[in-house]
């Protein structure tokens, strides 16, 4: 058995619910393994009354899950009209004790770019740098969650869509071992969405921040909840 966190939209606030989830869990590497976890996962969401669900990755059944992975979705950037993937763009922007931004990862491919071996020997991540605007590290999901919803909303089907389902999984995320999540990012998204402030959050990085503060101040509590529990 596994656990894995589903995460539903906020409804009268900004903010995600985790709610983590039992299953029987398939291993091995292979596409068609990961594919059953996702079904027993979605299985078990089901019985708990979970039921228009979507996995967000690479491994979804759903086409638009698969659209919706970090490594296909793109983003645009306004200045000089250059088009890349989430992935690459966040390893692009990380900032570390010694070294980073490493600009060039901008133009590699998503699994090149998340596979840089500067990325992990540069010492510890400090920051992230995105064309010149600086974003701290803290709260921990900020700048992902920033730069995926940045990059979704320019993508107006893949917007309407999402907005069908309750719930969303990411079989690859594991809370232990990761921090970013990209289907995290989309219930962000479609909380904002539902709450009627995600044209104010996008004006600006700091509007973004100052909307989603309780929601990561909700999310620092539960970190440190968990810690204690270790």
């Amino acid at each position: 058995m596994a656990t894995r966190p589903l995460f539903i939209p906020k409804k009268g606030e900004v903010g995600v619910i985790e709610k983590l989830i039992e299953f029987k869990w398939f291993p091995g590497m292979a596409a068609s393994q990961k594919k059953k976890s996702i079904a027993s996962l979605h299985e078990s969401a089901k019985y708990l009354g979970y039921e228009r669900l979507l996995e967000v990755s690479s491994k979804s059944e759903d086409p638009l899950g698969i659209e919706l992975s970090a490594f296909n979705l793109t983003i645009t950037t306004k200045k000089n009209n250059k088009t890349f993937s989430v992935e690459s763009a966040f390893q692009a922007s990380k900032v570390f004790e010694r070294g980073g931004p490493y600009k060039d990862i901008f133009l590699k491919e998503s699994l090149e770019a998340k596979r840089d071996v500067r990325l992990k020997e540069s010492g510890n991540l400090v920051g992230f740098s995105f064309f010149g605007e600086k974003f701290p590290i803290v709260p921990r999901t900020y700048f992902y969650d920033w730069i995926y919803i940045n990059a979704l909303v320019q993508n107006r089907d893949l917007c309407d869509s999402v907005l069908e389902f309750d719930a969303f999984s990411d079989i690859e995320f594991n809370p232990k071992k990761s921090i970013n999540c990209q289907a995290h990012a989309v219930a962000l998204f479609i909380s904002l969405k539902k709450n009627d402030v995600l044209g104010k959050a996008l004006s600006s990085s700091d509007d973004f921040l100052s909307i989603c503060e309780q929601h990561y101040a909700e999310q620092r509590r539960n970190i440190s909840v968990q810690d204690r529990m270790i």
